[in-house]
């Protein structure tokens, strides 16, 4: 964070030479206007080439704060990259941790192990859910090529079945409003 702060602090004082570099050439150059007939050649000359010096100062600090800036933008990006399934993991990692309890404990009741299947799975539906993943549901649905993959048609169904998911074969998820898997189903024809 410091190192934020501080090339704000840089930025913002180059920002105050500028603006006071850019007053001072206003006035000198209004001085100038005024007795621009009374300068000689050499003096013209020798202000344009400090305002050349100044532009040239000025250029230069505008571009080593622009590479600055692109510096700054893909280290981000790259951060995010890396970083980007974080808080993913950490959401699953309380679930892995129920798994595990599960498998250490040596139970021969069917039901039990049954209860805690369907408790963990429960947990990891609702812990996608709060992540942005949401079921594409398909039961009675009209076959949309947006959120539906056919992989087989079933004939004589009837007029009322045409067109219409009949089964799905793999479940379909979104990820906040984009689809991450199609539904494969099977569709009347």
């Amino acid at each position: 964070m410091s190192n934020k702060n501080e090339e704000k602090e840089i930025e913002i004082n180059d920002k105050n030479i500028n603006e006071k570099e850019t007053s001072e050439n206003i006035n000198n150059e209004a001085k100038h206007n005024d007795t621009k007939e009374e300068l000689t050649l050499e003096e013209q000359l020798e202000v344009a080439n400090k305002q050349i010096e100044q532009l040239k100062d000025k250029y230069l600090r505008t571009v080593a704060e622009f590479d600055n800036y692109k510096k700054r933008t893909l280290k981000e990006k790259t951060e995010l990259v890396l970083n980007g399934s974080e808080k993913a993991v950490c959401a699953v990692l309380p679930i892995l941790d129920d798994f595990e309890r599960a498998l250490a404990n040596n139970t021969d009741d069917a039901q039990a192990v049954k209860d805690g299947m369907q408790l963990i799975f429960n947990k990891f539906r609702k812990t996608l859910e709060s992540l942005g993943v949401k079921k594409i549901e398909t039961e009675g649905k009209d076959f949309d090529v947006d959120f539906h993959e056919a992989v087989a048609m079933v004939p004589g169904m009837g007029d009322d079945k045409k067109g219409k998911v009949i089964d799905c074969l793999q479940t379909g998820y979104q990820l906040n409003e984009k689809v991450i898997r199609h539904a494969k189903v099977a569709v009347g024809q």
